[in-house]
């Protein structure tokens, strides 16, 4: 008999102490100040987000009308064979063929050198972007007394009213 008065005390303690201490755990999350910023909306709007495409479209637009070019020549040469193959000789036409997949081999590991080397570049460019977001949106939470700020990755209903977004947009754009 004992235990069971022992573990019926215990169970009476811990319920009267949750009882008491309920009040003051919700006044606390009564304070919590909570906002909310639209990343979606920052990489769309931000200066620096477009001033970071003009950067990656002029350091890659050579080697991008180069791919072109290899791509032209690579259909005029395909268009050759189609259209002259039938009277071409056997070595001359088995040449062509070589030199089509000679370049075709070349414009996909050209391509791929592209490829990888832009989202390097731009991985790089977003990063560097991302970390003077966050920087932006830390100053916005501590100087207005924000408690947590979330952004639209797993949100699904922002109220207007804890929407920071447009504060910190504007101050990327006088930055």
């Amino acid at each position: 008999m004992e235990v069971s008065t022992l573990k019926l005390l215990k169970t009476l303690v811990v319920a009267t102490a949750l009882t008491l201490a309920a009040p003051f755990s919700l006044a606390q999350a009564a304070e919590v100040k909570i906002g909310y910023v639209s990343v979606a909306e920052i990489l769309k709007s931000a200066p620096q987000a477009e001033a970071a495409s003009k950067r990656l479209e002029k350091e890659f637009a050579p080697r991008q009308r180069g791919l072109v070019e290899a791509q032209k020549k690579l259909r005029q040469s395909e268009e050759k064979l189609s259209k002259d193959s039938a009277v071409m000789g056997e070595s001359q036409r088995r040449s062509l063929e070589g030199d089509i997949r000679n370049q075709a081999r070349e414009l996909k590991r050209t391509s791929d050198e592209f490829r990888e080397d832009f989202n390097m570049r731009r991985n790089e460019e977003l990063g560097k972007f991302q970390k003077e977001v966050l920087e932006v949106i830390n100053g916005v939470a501590k100087e207005e007394g924000f408690d947590l700020i979330v952004n639209d990755g797993a949100t699904l209903y922002v109220s207007p009213q804890v929407d920071v977004t447009k504060k910190v947009l504007g101050r990327l754009t006088s930055k």
